[in-house]
């Protein structure tokens, strides 16, 4: 099992023209995603290199598609307006994957989100979504190197874990060491480091949590927010699974924005050890170098 997506999901492209949409859309092909089209305005009858078909609108290629997904590589000054195009034609999974929406845009976007209470958004900012299969049977929406992923069914110690994570370069790392050591994962799931954003730990502790082939949960976090420290009292009140985690930024200076737009401690509020310590008080296996992530996941499970 897995969750939101599978190798079932039928993807669009929004933004399937441009460079960053035509290279991963290839990508996502080549992993087994049922890439079924894309949406360009203006270019709407044409195929991109692949021979998908192109649409003018969102709801012109769900209608022909069947399509209940989407990845949107949108210019940051129009992206926003791309996820509302989405969620209003009916799209159950958008992912947004460009960086540098403007605050005020997704503001916006959250508030006219509660309409289409079908429809989830991960990021923007963010990797996307994979959930690994084996033979090509897998379903990837985003950017990340789909080869490293090991399928639940394959995994050698019985065990597969979901991932959350704010940073994409450390969800990549999570699987690689999780898939070393045996681990298979159902979903990994890079949420953005965005100040404002879809899908948070909460909603997907509660969906892995559900899950009845997900084993543990994997948090990856970073300074900013009490996004994490509300995800522990989740944890501690609501999660029979086992949980660790990693927190990033824990030399970073207050005040100083470190990467991601809402990685900042400010207020002395957001720091690493806060969330580390909440972390710990919820049962929570806590790495504490990016390099035991693996590590803190086996101990959770007991391997």
């Amino acid at each position: 099992m897995s969750i939101l997506v599978d190798g079932n999901t039928k993807v669009i492209c929004q933004g399937i023209t441009g460079s960053a949409g035509a290279f991963h859309t290839k990508g996502c092909l080549e992993y087994g995603t049922k890439m079924v089209g894309g949406v360009t305005p203006g270019k709407g009858g044409q195929k991109d290199e692949n021979g998908l078909p192109i649409f003018d609108t969102v709801r012109h290629a769900l209608e022909a598609t069947g399509a209940t997904a989407t990845m949107i590589f949108v210019p940051p000054p129009f992206a926003a307006d791309a996820i509302l195009e989405a969620a209003e034609a009916g799209v159950r999974v958008i992912v947004a994957v460009t960086e540098g929406i403007p605050v005020n845009d997704m503001m916006r976007v959250k508030v006219v989100l509660r309409e289409f209470p079908d429809a989830v958004l991960i990021g923007p900012n963010c990797p996307g979504i994979i959930t690994p299969a084996p033979a090509s049977r897998g379903c990837k929406i985003g950017i990340m190197p789909g080869y490293i992923h090991l399928p639940a069914s394959q995994a050698s110690s019985g065990k597969a874990v979901g991932i959350i994570s704010r940073s994409g370069t450390l969800t990549y790392e999570a699987v690689w060491q999780t898939a070393n050591r045996g681990i298979g994962q159902t979903t990994c799931v890079g949420i953005g480091g965005d100040p404002v954003k879809g899908l948070n730990y909460i909603e997907l502790l509660t969906m892995f949590n559900d899950d009845a082939e997900t084993d543990g949960i994997l948090m990856i976090g970073e300074i900013g927010g009490n996004d994490e420290e509300k995800a522990a009292q989740f944890v501690r009140e609501k999660v029979r699974k086992p949980v660790a985690a990693f927190i990033a930024g824990r030399t970073a200076p207050p005040g100083r924005r470190m990467g991601h737009a809402g990685a900042i401690v400010s207020g002395g509020e957001g720091t690493a050890q806060s969330k580390i310590d909440a972390l710990r008080q919820a049962g929570i296996e806590v790495a504490d170098s990016p390099a035991d992530m693996g590590k803190a996941m086996a101990a959770a499970l007991g391997l």
